[in-house]
């Protein structure tokens, strides 16, 4: 049991001079697909050969928070009605909610995606049906539900995984290996290491799609604002080497720090909503598999604030933080974070870094993590989280960098960080109630 309260004498204190706050602007690709129900009705057009009448569809929906997933999904199944299908909704994600049917069909509903939302069925369980057996005696399943329906609708966003390198990382493929093969299916594929992701994921989906009707594939590509840049519908035929493409395409335009030298990086939150590491390591460099394919800033220490309320207290990534807080572990939900990362074979994501007993004193133990920091001179960046990257919070001592970046600007003045009486920091858009008077 973790003290509600854990002193720290040390002579003088943990104080340290702390330095002044900008907010700096961080720019990316940000080309856009505004008018979604047109591109999906645009690409459904290479599907209305296919007589749809009365034909059950499954449609997935992973754990992701990707914000451009339900509208996507909306038009999707607004297509499928038009062309006279009765489409419903299927979870599909591996072990996540708790490894439950119940807990999976919350993180839809939370999504605002449930039967209600969407005016489709919202057909949520465990139970999986076995296709087949690929290499290695490695098993390929399938939700029972999607099984039984006339076609099955894989839909993921494609995007750089947080833990392994390969052709094919998150994507189509992924979500018909492990989303659609539930929990069972996530296990079978975690006990032979990410690090084979990419080497088993096509022979697993070339079962799948030889096992099952697959209608289409559904990619979604996002910028570097979350926002909706590439939708394709894929026939089943091209939806291994179309996932590939994309992913090219996901890794040119991912957000990220554009700084290279930080001492003490503050993140206000993580979650399975925001990345499958709670944060994501292409962006920090830091993951739990301890992989040495990320690249990233060179960063000091790493401090976690909290969770956010979309992972449902799975606190997946706390592992490769340096300190966190008393605030962050009340929110935690052991059991979900504990059956998440057991499947996926990397306990060190939960692993406990040092609790502070506020947001004030985790800054200044991680200052004291840096070797012959000062203050004044300190490089702190501030993040709200890893997906919302186009604003940030960096250190005065950092002004010259952000200056010298073609993609960078510094907002406004300088400010001091304010603590509450708890020691608790203020809100991350609150930096201009927040200067110094």
């Amino acid at each position: 049991m973790i003290p509600s309260i854990i002193p720290i004498p040390l002579p003088g204190g943990l104080d340290m001079p702390l330095p002044k706050f900008l907010r700096a602007r961080q720019r990316f690709v940000g080309d856009t697909v505004e008018d979604v129900a047109a591109a999906v009705a645009a690409e459904f057009e290479k599907f209305k050969h296919i007589d749809l009448t009365g034909k059950s569809v499954a449609v997935t929906v992973g754990s992701r928070g990707i914000r451009s997933q339900k509208p996507v999904v909306v038009a999707v199944i607004d297509e499928l009605k038009k062309a006279g299908a009765d489409p419903f909704i299927v979870p599909a994600m591996g072990s996540h909610g708790g490894g439950t049917a119940e807990g999976q069909q919350k993180i839809v509903e939370d999504y605002g995606m449930g039967a209600d939302d969407m005016g489709v069925p919202l057909k949520s369980s465990m139970e999986v049906v076995e296709l087949a057996e690929v290499v290695d005696g490695l098993k390929v399943y399938c939700d029972k539900n999607a099984y039984e329906a006339d076609y099955i609708v894989p839909l993921n966003r494609v995007k750089p995984h947080t833990s392994f390198r390969g052709k094919w990382e998150s994507g189509v493929c992924k979500m018909i290996a492990i989303g659609l093969g539930k929990h069972t299916g996530a296990v079978a594929m975690h006990r032979r290491g990410m690090a084979r992701f990419p080497e088993l994921l096509p022979p697993i989906t070339e079962a799948f799609l030889a096992k099952t009707n697959v209608l289409f594939g559904v990619a979604i590509v996002e910028n570097g604002y979350e926002r909706l840049h590439t939708v394709n519908l894929i026939p089943p035929e091209q939806i291994i080497e179309r996932d590939a493409e994309l992913l090219d395409l996901a890794k040119s335009l991912i957000p990220r720090l554009l700084l290279d030298q930080i001492d003490v990086l503050v993140v206000d939150e993580i979650g399975k909503n925001i990345s499958g590491a709670g944060m994501d390591p292409n962006v920090t460099g830091r993951n739990s598999s301890k992989s040495n394919d990320f690249a990233g800033p060179e960063i000091q220490q790493i401090v976690i604030r909290g969770l956010t309320e979309g992972t449902h207290g799975n606190a997946t990534g706390l592992g490769v933080a340096d300190v966190t807080t008393q605030a962050f572990v009340r929110q935690m939900d052991w059991t979900k974070t504990y059956v998440n990362l057991v499947t996926a074979g990397v306990p060190s994501g939960a692993s406990l870094p040092l609790v502070a007993n506020s947001d004030r004193d985790a800054l200044f133990i991680a200052m004291r993590g840096c070797p012959m920091l000062e203050g004044a001179t300190s490089r702190i960046v501030r993040i709200e989280n890893t997906l919302d990257l186009g604003e940030i919070w960096v250190s005065e001592a950092m002004a010259a960098d952000v200056a010298a970046h073609p993609e960078m600007e510094i907002i406004g003045e300088p400010f001091e960080i304010s603590f509450d009486a708890d020691g608790q920091l203020g809100p991350f858009h609150g930096a201009d109630k927040m200067a110094a008077g």
